[in-house]
This record gives C-alpha cells, sequence and structure tokens, in this order.
C-alpha cells in the first residue's frame, strides 16, 4: 500500500459511467425513436413502459425481444431508429442534475473517467459532444457501429465494452462502474468491478439490487459521496 494521501492516489482509480439513463437523461429521444421506426416499417409500437425498458440494453436485443417482432425487418428497423435519433433524439436529451459537476469534481480530483455504453461508439461521441460532455473523459468505450449485428452473444451484457474502457485506461488498478440498469452490474462483475447503482434512470424497482449493486443512489451528491468512500476504503483497507 502506498502511503501517499487519496487525493494524490487518484489518477491510479477510474470511475466508468453508462451513459443513457447514467449521465443523460434521453427524455423521450430513444423511446420515440423506437416508436417511429416501428411505425415507419408498419408494426406495432409497444406500450410505454415496454419503450422505457428498451432504454440502455442493445437496441436489436430489445427490438427481437418483442412479440412477433420479424427478424428480418431488424436491420431497416435499426437503420431508421438511427436516422431518426442522430436528426432529432440526440438534442432532445440533457445531463441529469448535478452529472456535470460531479464530473467536474472527478476530474478536478484527478481520476480517471471512462465511458461504457452499449450505444453504438459514433453515436456515443455525437451524444457527449452536444451536450459538452466530451472533455471528461479519457475513454470512451461502446457497441459495434452494425447494431444488428452479434445480437446472440453469450456473454454478460457489456462485458467487452466495460473491458475496453478499462484497456484504453491502461488497465487501472482499482475501478468502479456507474449505471442505471441490471446489464451495467453485470457487465461490471464479469470484469472484476464493483457497480453503484443510480434510482433516476430506467431499471425496474429492485432490478439493480438484484443484479448485485453495492448501493443505489437517488442523487449525483449521494453519488459522489460514495465513489469517494468507496475509494477511500480501498486505500484504509490496504488495496491500493
Amino acid at each position: 500500500m502506498t502511503n501517499l494521501p487519496l487525493d494524490q492516489q487518484n489518477n491510479r482509480l477510474a470511475v466508468l459511467f453508462d451513459l443513457d439513463g447514467t449521465l443523460v437523461d434521453p427524455a423521450g429521444g430513444i423511446t420515440q425513436g423506437i416508436a417511429y421506426a416501428l411505425q415507419s416499417m408498419a408494426l406495432p409500437v409497444p406500450e410505454q413502459d415496454i419503450l422505457n425498458a428498451m432504454v440502455g440494453p442493445k437496441l436489436s436485443e430489445g427490438l427481437l425481444a418483442l412479440p412477433n417482432f420479424p427478424a428480418d425487418k431488424l436491420s431497416a428497423v435499426v437503420a431508421a431508429y438511427r436516422e431518426w435519433y442522430s436528426a432529432r433524439g440526440i438534442a432532445m436529451g440533457r445531463p441529469y442534475p448535478g452529472m456535470v459537476e460531479l464530473l467536474e469534481t472527478l476530474r478536478r480530483r484527478g481520476f480517471l473517467i471512462g465511458l461504457a455504453t452499449q450505444k453504438p461508439l459514433s453515436l456515443a461521441r455525437v451524444l457527449l459532444d452536444t451536450h459538452g460532455l466530451s472533455g471528461f473523459f479519457q475513454a470512451v468505450s461502446g457497441a459495434a457501429e452494425n447494431e444488428a449485428l452479434n445480437t446472440a452473444d453469450s456473454l454478460p451484457p457489456k462485458q467487452r465494452i466495460i473491458e475496453t474502457a478499462l484497456e484504453e485506461l491502461s488497465s487501472p488498478p482499482r475501478a468502479i462502474m456507474v449505471g442505471d440498469r441490471a446489464h451495467d452490474v453485470l457487465g461490471a462483475r464479469a470484469n472484476g468491478l464493483d457497480c453503484l447503482g443510480v434510482n433516476w434512470g430506467f431499471s425496474a424497482t429492485g432490478e439493480l439490487e438484484k443484479a448485485g449493486a453495492i448501493h443505489t443512489v437517488d442523487s449525483a451528491e449521494e453519488l459522489l459521496a460514495r465513489i469517494s468512500e468507496y475509494f477511500a476504503l480501498e486505500v484504509a483497507n490496504g488495496s491500493l
């Protein structure tokens, strides 16, 4: 264990964030885009709660889980969604209250900050640029550009995406994930990370706890306190 105080060790510590539902409120930009894409292919649009549940996980997986969804229309629906989302949906989003300030605080304290999202990488970068968030991240990891490919990956959700983010951060000795859905927790655990869950996103009641989140929080202020507490305990216990 090093004798340096925590605030001088932070450049060896990393915090990874999910995007939609964690950092940015899509404000209907995703769900309206899915509805538009389905309608454009003359397919039924599910109830709003089902659309909400599709925010976060890979879009292709959510579409294929819809009752009687025709797999042969997957690529066309995804393409229609991405066209609408790029033109209109991205601008509808906004950072959740306090999250910009949280990122600023982590950056000021010297933490490594990474993004791990199942949104295609190009769209993730545009979304970060649109909301002035790009400068906070030393690593940005997202899904493949073609969301209709590799829909039956047997690995835990987000495992590869989180693994890539860690590699881009030069494999920091300690890191933690922050997300709003079970796949964030499961992907983190598959990489040996703990996960903090945020309650302002799109998870169902008890979803994050059941998946194994170590804590759930209700505000950015509480999230910052939990992050600080987590790494302070790591130092105190000799893990760093």
